[in-house]
């Protein structure tokens, strides 16, 4: 039956560093088109996904271990999705500008 199917909760922001390493950020994401059930869709071939939370113009999917967070990261980063290239790295790794156009926010100010 379909409602055995439990959906990945919301929770993405425990701050232990086991889960910082295993949570994934999905920047550049158009979130006028795509939705929590698409990122989960897209991003669970990598492995079983315990969070996912969509945010405005981006999202987070937390692992159930670094592993599938890293191969993520390598398979989905630059993967074009609804018009927009996404920018995705682990949410404990935030990349430094990598000389894309574009302003990137500091992890302070996120």
């Amino acid at each position: 039956t379909l409602t055995s199917k439990k959906m990945a909760s919301n929770v993405t922001n425990k701050t232990d560093p086991r889960s910082m390493n295993s949570r994934v950020f999905i920047g550049n994401l158009n979130t006028l088109v795509v939705k929590k059930s698409d990122v989960e869709a897209i991003f669970s071939k990598y492995g079983k996904i315990v969070g996912c939370s969509v945010h405005k113009g981006f999202a987070f999917v937390q692992y159930v271990n670094e592993r599938n967070a890293r191969a993520a990261v390598a398979g989905e980063d630059g993967r074009m999705i609804a018009g927009q290239v996404l920018d995705i790295n682990l949410a404990a790794e935030p990349k430094v500008n990598r000389g894309k156009a574009g302003v990137k926010r500091s992890a302070a100010e996120m």
